[in-house]
């Protein structure tokens, strides 16, 4: 009792030493603008002390183990306040009061009394040793679901009050286009619209709990070259506006975030971190953001080492400040703008710009009317609330990706065996920024399972193999346990990094972690195959960070799920769909490819991506698009099996003519016709018919999961605002175009159940494209002639199978050889349609011609 009032005596004490402070110092006297007290403050500053605003002190500045060495401190600061500390090593237990420690010598002890912004990450949960462990952002992104995504943040933001912090590193709304780069896991999708939704209810979740989230990593990032962690992009400004920085601009528009982090790499020979487009021209003079960019760590310093577009670290500095990056974290290239300024090589004024960003983020977040986190925000860390939430987040991730005769769910009273097998069914996996790797911080897969069936079947396990080597000497352990059982689930997968802390576990996935090839690492194939060869029923689960090319398994396993990195309550969620407690609802937010050749795998391409010939072939057939193969996925974008089906019975939109300041309203009609209750994620689409720039064949435009009992129909309503339909010019600048447009209702990208057509705009004419349709004809009357020739495509090659029918009687009269040749008998005045898969629908006058070549274009 003695030390809490202590404890609270001397918070008392500072805050009365605050208020009297603010009675003579306006920058401190919340009745001004924030504007004045900006400015106030900024007159007040010397250089050294603006320039220490906008730099970073880092835990091995200031800590010793988990304690603040309070001589560093003094040592470091110099009397002076500072823009951001972090302390990532440290224990959640032990954060707040080193950190409480820390702002108090900021506020009592430098001379103008700045506080500090306490910052942390917290990509699924607050990095510091103790907190919560959520399903990692690929897993989140597969629910298709934001309201989950705004009650993570929300959880979250009770443990950073709790620890002291007020700044998360989060969230990561990279839309990400290679498979091979490790931090797909990072990433809510492949989609923009989807990495927006999900990352606006995150961040307003962070908001409206007074915790300010940094949107990361702006500038393309998704795609580097060579799917090599920090490699360039190679996009166009069209690509950068429309696909990788979408959901920046969303979010920076539809909220109030303080607080962007630049990327690594650059695009068109440009680093991101010191490109003005990006950060000045486009974030802030475009899209209106009025908070501060920070930099990925050491990112300034790579501006030298990395990019080589600066000699020195002033210049690195100088370019990253001028361009619109206000704070500099890990590197030590800030502190030479003092001399530089001084000496004439920077502006003033661009350091007084920088500056005021930092202090004015401090004054909105109340750091200067509330230093020590005292708000009554704080809650306890890891308790049972954030625990079954975790959970509900791992429930509706994972996804059902085949279910061959309906294997799932398991039937216990019909078991009296099960093998549980694979490198990751006895180790958890909770992704890359997690700060245990532990098997005793969540549950595996085989302990979730032995939990849940208690003693009721016998649970026999084996390692198989493991994820980063060709040994194959326990395969055939695992190949007997297999035999023993009745039926077997098989966890294989990827392992990802532990945040900071070392581990002895090998790594396939996470930051730096790439792979050169997207097949499953080590020998896991060969443990697939040899213990499918057992005959017993397999449920692969898919413990992964990313998808992996696994065609082999799609055609010979009966069932699969991908179950990504699901947090802490993995395992039980598992078993809980194995069995049928839980329906998967998951949805694919990644295309899967069928090898690291079909890459890129995501299903908004443009339509001269997958093909032009529509001929794929395969061994013992060759084709083309590709020779032996098809260039489709294994499975697309959206996919996702339930246990019960569903019938989408009817959509309509409330009109089909609409104006350019419209929102354009979906109405879909869906029923459970199954036995399981199970939510649906209704998805819609839209393709632009006919534009002046190229756009993808389709594009997610709105998406709702609602749940509905066995029988039940529920009419969802969707809403899609016509400014989606801008288009976007050389310079970045988007333009609308009126024309017509398809909107397409489905349960994944690739199984579409309605199709709609629209028009925006003053249209004077449809641009609606749909097979050609020959007018009804008056009876020829001429007489029969024989007609030869040969169809080609554009190219030039010969088309085989092309079906050649009379206009007026719809009679096929011939089909073309393997040649592209034909010969048949037609009246001189009919009309030939000329008909192929995957070809444009040709008609041709025959008027008397007894030669006629055809030329037909691919759809």
């Amino acid at each position: 009792m003695r030390k809490i009032t202590l404890w609270t005596c001397l918070l008392l004490s500072s805050f009365a030493n605050i208020q009297l402070q603010a009675q003579t110092l306006p920058y401190k006297n919340p009745t001004l603008s924030t504007e004045e007290r900006v400015q106030d403050l900024l007159g007040r500053m010397t250089l050294e002390e603006k320039v220490a605003q906008l730099r970073h002190i880092h835990s091995e500045n200031v800590f010793d183990g988990q304690k603040l060495n309070k001589e560093k401190v003094k040592t470091f600061c110099q009397n002076m306040s500072f823009g951001f500390v972090e302390g990532l090593p440290l224990y959640s237990e032990n954060c707040r009061d080193n950190f409480m420690k820390l702002q108090r010598y900021m506020v009592e002890e430098t001379r103008l009394g700045i506080p500090v912004i306490i910052t942390t990450e917290a990509l699924h949960g607050m990095a510091q040793d103790g907190a919560t462990i959520f399903p990692q952002n690929i897993a989140l992104g597969s629910t298709f679901n934001p309201e989950l995504a705004y009650r993570k943040s929300c959880a979250i933001s009770e443990e950073l009050h709790t620890a002291g912090i007020r700044q998360v590193l989060a969230p990561c709304i990279d839309v990400v286009r290679d498979l091979r780069w490790g931090r797909v896991e990072e990433s809510y999708g492949e989609d923009p619209w989807l990495c927006a939704q999900m990352g606006i209810a995150e961040t307003k979740g962070y908001l409206n709990n007074h915790i300010s989230p940094m949107l990361k990593h702006y500038g393309a990032h998704g795609a580097p070259v060579g799917g090599l962690n920090l490699a360039s992009v190679d996009c166009g400004v069209r690509d950068l506006i429309d696909i990788y920085l979408k959901p920046f601009e969303m979010i920076v528009k539809g909220t109030n975030v303080k607080a962007i982090m630049s990327s690594y790499n650059s695009r068109d020979r440009i680093p991101n971190s010191a490109s003005k487009f990006l950060m000045t021209e486009l974030l802030r003079d475009r899209w209106g953001f009025k908070g501060l960019v920070y930099s990925d760590w050491a990112a300034v310093a790579m501006l030298k080492s990395f990019h080589h577009v600066a000699e020195d670290k002033e210049t690195a500095a100088i370019l990253a400040l001028t361009a619109g990056l206000d704070v500099e974290a890990s590197s030590n290239c800030y502190p030479a703008l003092v001399e530089a300024v001084r000496q004439g090589r920077c502006s003033m004024v661009v350091i007084d710009q920088a500056v005021s960003r930092v202090l004015q983020v401090k004054i909105e977040l109340g750091l200067f009317e509330n230093p020590y986190h005292t708000d009554g925000l704080a809650g306890t860390i890891h308790d049972s609330k954030k625990i079954k939430l975790a959970r509900e987040i791992a429930d509706e991730s994972t996804v059902l990706l085949k279910n061959k005769g309906g294997l799932l769910p398991l039937d216990i009273n019909k078991l009296g065996s099960i093998a549980v097998i694979g490198p990751n069914a006895d180790q958890v996996q909770f992704g890359d920024y997690s700060w245990s790797k532990d098997n005793k911080d969540g549950v595996t897969p085989l302990q979730g399972i032995k939990e849940w069936v208690g003693n009721k079947i016998k649970v026999n396990y084996a390692y198989g193999c493991d994820l980063v080597s060709m040994d194959t000497s326990r395969i055939d352990e695992a190949v007997r346990i297999a035999r023993q059982s009745d039926v077997v689930i098989l966890c294989c997968g990827s392992s990802s990094t532990r945040f900071i802390r070392p581990t002895s576990i090998p790594s396939t996935t996470g930051e730096g972690i790439d792979l050169h090839d997207i097949s499953l690492t080590g020998c896991q194939s060969q443990l697939i195959q040899a213990v499918s060869a057992t005959g017993k029923p397999i449920v692969l689960v898919l413990v992964a960070g990313k998808p992996f090319a696994i065609p082999w398994e799609k055609d010979n396993i009966p069932a699969i799920l991908a179950q990504w990195y699901a947090g802490e309550q993995a395992g039980s969620s598992l078993a809980d769909i194995l069995f049928g407690k839980v329906n998967p609802s998951g949805k694919l937010n990644f295309s899967f490819p069928k090898s690291t050749g079909h890459l890129p795998a995501y299903y908004n391409h443009l339509p001269s991506d997958k093909g032009y010939y529509k001929k794929p072939g395969c061994y013992g057939k060759p084709g083309r698009d590709y020779v032996f193969s098809s260039p489709t996925p294994l499975w697309a974008f959206g996919h996702g099996l339930s246990y019960t089906t569903f019938n989408y019975e009817t959509a309509k939109t409330d009109k089909q003519q609409y104006k350019e300041t419209d929102t354009i309203q979906v109405s879909v009609q869906i029923k459970n016709t199954g036995e399981f209750p199970g939510k649906e994620v209704v998805q819609v689409y839209v393709r632009d018919l006919v534009s002046s720039v190229v756009t993808p064949v389709r594009q997610l435009k709105a998406f709702s999961k609602p749940l509905l009992a066995p029988g039940e129909t529920k009419e969802i309503v969707l809403h899609i605002p016509t400014s989606e339909l801008a288009l976007t010019d050389e310079q970045g600048n988007r333009f609308f175009e009126p024309g017509s447009f398809k909107i397409e209702i489905g349960t994944a990208s690739d199984d579409i159940r309605h199709t709609l057509y629209i028009t925006v705009g003053d249209c004077t004419s449809s641009k609606i494209t749909v097979d050609k349709v020959v007018p009804v004809r008056k009876k020829p009357v001429g007489k029969e002639i024989k007609i030869s020739g040969i169809v080609r495509d554009v190219q030039a090659t010969p088309i085989e199978n092309v079906s050649i029918c009379s206009a007026y009687t719809g009679k096929e009269l011939a089909i073309t050889d393997k040649k592209g040749t034909y010969t048949l008998k037609a009246l001189s005045d009919d009309q030939l349609i000329f008909k192929c898969k995957g070809y444009e629908l040709e008609t041709i006058d025959i008027k008397d011609n007894k030669n006629i070549n055809v030329k037909l274009g691919s759809k």
